[in-house]
């Protein structure tokens, strides 16, 4: 059961990991690796490793999102595409 837990999450992950890369749009990119810390969060937590379970999710998922988010409402679009 653990196993196939284990498979999705790494599945899931590589998806994250290929849609942060090929999305065009910057607000879409930093949703999506906060989705990939959150996996990460959750896979080391599976594997035993709570406490670095508890330091990615608060520092990759939370503060890491947050200075995106903030970095990208602070910038203006120099162009009209």
């Amino acid at each position: 059961m653990i196993q196939e837990i284990n498979a999705a999450i790494l599945l899931l992950l590589m998806v994250c990991a290929v849609a942060a890369l090929q999305v065009r749009d910057l607000m879409g990119a930093a949703i999506l690796f906060g989705a990939y810390s959150f996996l990460m969060c959750l896979q080391w937590v599976s594997l035993g490793a709570v406490d670095v379970g508890f330091t990615e999710a608060t520092i990759g998922a939370g503060v890491s999102s947050a200075l995106f988010f903030a970095a990208i409402f602070r910038t203006t679009r120099r162009t009209k595409d």
